[in-house]
């Protein structure tokens, strides 16, 4: 007898569920049920459309309707909605009429969240930025053609790409967003670093406060209020938000759910109902790291996510784990990626961990375009277990943390990372890959061979210490000085003269050295360790971490 597998959402997860089942059986008849006119097509390309970086909408099609009908031989529903699920009669109700199911994939996604926002329902020069309808409609109210200055809601991962595109089309940007810094899943330090970049290209950045009325001339915005009570002027609103799981046809069937709504479903995809499997951007599944389930709203996710579903649905027995906040995103000519767990999400899960950052060249020093990256890696305070990375620079970020992320993976440790074998070619890396030295950094801390503190630790330092208590040693040599500046009272004892002026520092007092990017800062730390100084940290990630963070900066040498 032939089964019915029954498909409902036609983005991504969807059309990977409906083409997987089919390579594993011919003979099941495959529904695909989609609200609107379209199915897979790249959403998180939408952005990019804006500036013209990618200037053909056809290109955001990834695979067409008649595909699936004729390669794959799935029926495809467009614009057919389905309105309810009855589990217990394995049975569907669409806006055309009723269809039974052996099988059921639910791959309906996520909606938009748009805040309350007072006057909002009386405008019309708006729009989400989550699907290609909006991407439509925003082309069609002229965003690029005559608007001129842009206000964005949101400044995540859509709202970042959104404001840069839009920056990159000539116009003028305003980006609000109520967290207290961009980026929040992000470390503070690396979303400022993010902050820095957008600001220098021009974006006006709003933090800590939302959007609460908006102004309008007839039914067009002009001017948008926030909650501190800044009025910007605006020709267009784009919002930049998350999104809420469509899960309430489920949920209120009885199937088990986070509190955002998102579905519970297991390494098969298999939610808590039977014979019904989910994927994509409406479930939650296991976070690899903490093993408690989790909400990861990626294309990467729905996609392998589908594939499981529909091969499970089809007979198989495939799995999907899970995994752990691996995310990247342009900003301008940089790069800032993440994987796993950083500060914010291991304080909140009670583990212990530790942290170390560095400051190295993408390639070697010696080849003509070597630029530099900050690195971050967090690991387990006993274990030293890789959990987590973050990366920011121009070049090669997105090399080490699918490094970093493959590692997390395989459960390694920061003492494994100096033993991996990575490709290398000046072009392509220093001898010792940032991976390698983050390894070596990490391992050396964990030996006690050197403390070090970070940007934000020191400030925090000096702000409960006056300069008397402590001394602040920069080793670098005074032309480097001269031209970069340096951080408030500290004295200048250059490395290489370090040994002849260890009397001019006391011995009664906490050293803290720093550098241009940390390795002589660490060498110095070593030298006064092994003559005696006891109370000796090294500023991680050097000067210039320091000044790329926006700390104060004199420019004259405070002489011992």
């Amino acid at each position: 007898m032939q089964e019915t597998i029954i498909i409902i959402g036609g983005l991504s997860a969807g059309p990977s569920a409906a083409a997987k089942a089919r390579r594993l059986s011919e003979d099941a008849r495959i529904i695909l049920f989609e609200k609107t006119r379209y199915i897979s097509y790249a959403t998180c390309g939408i952005p990019y459309s804006l500036s013209g970086a990618i200037k053909d909408r056809e290109k955001l099609m990834v695979v067409k309707p008649d595909l699936l009908t004729q390669r794959f031989n799935i029926e495809v529903r467009l614009e057919e909605e389905v309105i309810e699920i009855i589990p217990e009669e394995k049975k569907v109700k669409t806006s055309h009429g009723d269809y039974s199911y052996d099988k059921l994939i639910y791959a309906t996604g996520a909606s938009p969240f748009i805040p309350p926002i007072k006057n909002l329902n009386e405008a019309k020069n708006w729009s989400n930025c989550r699907t290609i309808d909006d991407f439509d409609k925003m082309i069609g109210d002229g965003v690029v053609s005559n608007k001129k200055s842009i206000t964005v809601l949101g400044a995540g991962l859509i709202g970042m790409e959104v404001s840069e595109n839009l920056i990159e089309s000539g116009k003028e940007v305003n980006l609000v967003e109520l967290a207290p810094q961009v980026l929040p899943p992000w470390d503070t330090k690396f979303a400022d670093l993010a902050e820095s970049v957008v600001k220098s290209h021009g974006v006006k950045v709003y933090k800590g406060t939302t959007i609460s009325s908006i102004r309008l001339k007839g039914d067009e915005i002009y001017e948008v209020v926030l909650g501190n009570g800044e009025v910007l002027k605006t020709d267009y609103l784009i919002f930049g938000l998350g999104g809420r799981p469509n899960t309430q046809m489920l949920t209120s069937k009885g199937a088990e759910h986070l509190p955002n709504g998102a579905l519970l479903v297991n390494e098969k995809m298999e939610t808590t109902l039977p014979g019904i499997y989910a994927a994509g951007d409406c479930v939650s599944i296991k976070n690899l790291i903490t093993g408690k389930h989790d909400y990861f709203p990626m294309g990467t996710h729905s996609n392998k996510g589908g594939r499981t579903a529909g091969a499970n649905a089809a007979g198989g027995n495939e799995i999907f784990k899970g995994a752990y906040a691996t995310a990247i995103v342009k900003v301008f000519d940089y790069t800032l990626a993440r994987t796993g767990m950083n500060p914010k999400a291991l304080e909140k899960a009670g583990i212990p961990y530790d942290s170390t950052l560095i400051v190295t060249g993408c390639s070697a020093g010696f080849y003509p375009g070597s630029k530099d990256m900050i690195i971050e890696i967090y690991y387990h305070k006993d274990s030293g277990l890789l959990l987590g990375a973050e990366a920011f620079g121009e070049k090669g970020v997105d090399k080490r943390i699918d490094v970093y992320s493959t590692a997390i993976y395989a459960k390694l440790t920061v003492e494994d990372l100096p033993n991996l074998d990575l490709a290398y070619a000046p072009m392509y890396s220093p001898a010792k890959d940032a991976v390698i030295v983050s390894g070596f950094v990490a391992g050396n801390k964990r030996k006690k061979a050197c403390d070090d503190i970070n940007a934000d630790g020191l400030e925090s330092f000096m702000q409960l210490n006056s300069e008397v208590a402590y001394t602040l040693v920069d080793v670098r040599n005074p032309q480097e000085i001269a031209t970069e500046g340096m951080i408030p009272y500290a004295v200048n004892l250059p490395l290489d003269q370090l040994r002849e002026r260890l009397s001019e520092l006391p011995a009664d007092k906490p050293l803290i050295t720093y550098c241009a990017r940390g390795l002589r800062g660490y060498l110095a730390a070593r030298i006064l360790l092994n003559h005696g100084f006891s109370e000796v940290r090294n500023l991680s990630g050097g000067f210039k971490t320091w000044a790329q963070l926006g700390m104060p900066i004199v420019h004259e040498t405070v002489e011992s």
